[in-house]
């Protein structure tokens, strides 16, 4: 999908049907066509575009013929496998390129970052001030990757109730699961982390952060919400990694109840069986010409079974 996108006067977002001086060219899983009408219009080199549409593609900035690329990991919801209601955490690449007359954005996928520009959610977005779109961006990242950070850890802490009762291994994996997205936060937000940092130490073509005070203010906001993002992916996942050997140990701690359970039942069971097949045997036994003997065997089992329950209650094996 391509769009070129103006923002008007009233500050309202606009499509129009062609490139214009200040516009943004969004391309959402562009084909082929669409990469070679933008780069026929802005002149900008193909590898430009086709970076930020590779899944593999780590965070980077790099300039080359008046125009400036940045890469950047944004995070992302996908469906897990693990379950119908299931979801897990991801990253993917965003390309943000900065032309002399536009700002072009490349992904491969639909994202939520995107989706509030699109839907004017963004104060003070202007996409002639390319300078202060690209840093919008950026602390829109970090925002997003605050807020999932969050639902991790309350998704996680659900779970741990479910763990409490259980004794299987679905909640084990769900937190798998989790354990897994922390490590791709911890990769991108690192990653993000020297890219925000060079745009701080350096000018590339197009990019003059330290030109206005707001947009460098606005770039530091960018970077500490970043490091924020950092320390809580690492003490979320601290967390979740000794939450999932303690939960190791405590469904197999269940497992042991639940199994020393049954062999309690199993030795009390066993007792009816054995005195009933004792007389039941076609031989003289004892008790057999005594009326009642029936009801006397009977009981004396009833008694024998409860003095074993007793002492295997008093050695907390029920």
């Amino acid at each position: 999908m391509l769009e070129f996108l103006l923002t008007d006067a009233q500050g309202k977002l606009t499509t129009i049907n062609e490139m214009q001086q200040g516009c943004w060219i969004n391309m959402l899983a562009p084909t082929k066509e669409e990469v070679d009408k933008v780069c026929k219009i802005t002149g900008v080199e193909r590898d430009f575009i086709t970076s930020a549409l590779d899944e593999e593609e780590r965070p980077r900035i790099e300039s080359e013929d008046g125009h400036s690329l940045i890469i950047m990991d944004i995070p992302i919801v996908e469906p897990n496998s693990a379950g119908a209601n299931s979801i897990i955490f991801s990253t993917m690449p965003i390309g943000i390129i900065v032309c002399p007359e536009c700002v072009i954005t490349v992904c491969l996928k639909k994202n939520q970052i995107i989706k509030d520009f699109l839907n004017n959610r963004i104060k003070t977005f202007a996409t002639y001030k390319k300078n202060r779109f690209i840093l919008q961006l950026m602390y829109r990242n970090a925002t997003y990757y605050l807020q999932y950070l969050r639902q991790i850890e309350k998704r996680s802490h659900n779970i741990e109730n479910e763990v409490y009762k259980s004794m299987k291994n679905k909640e084990l994996i769900l937190l798998l699961s989790l354990k897994k997205s922390l490590v791709y936060f911890s990769t991108s937000l690192k990653a993000n982390q020297i890219v925000l940092e060079k745009l701080m130490k350096y000018n590339y073509d197009n990019i003059s952060i330290r030109k206005y005070p707001e947009d460098e203010d606005l770039l530091e906001d960018v970077i500490i919400e970043n490091k924020q993002a950092i320390e809580m992916e690492g003490i979320y996942s601290n967390i979740l990694s000794d939450t999932m050997d303690a939960f190791a140990s405590i469904i197999s701690n269940n497992l042991n109840i639940v199994m020393k359970f049954l062999a309690a039942m199993t030795i009390v069971m066993a007792i009816p069986t054995m005195i009933s097949g004792f007389f039941g045997m076609n031989v003289p036994l004892p008790l057999q010409d005594i009326t009642g003997a029936f009801y006397l065997i009977c009981g004396g089992t009833a008694g024998i079974c409860a003095i074993v329950v007793y002492i295997l209650y008093k050695k907390k094996m029920f």
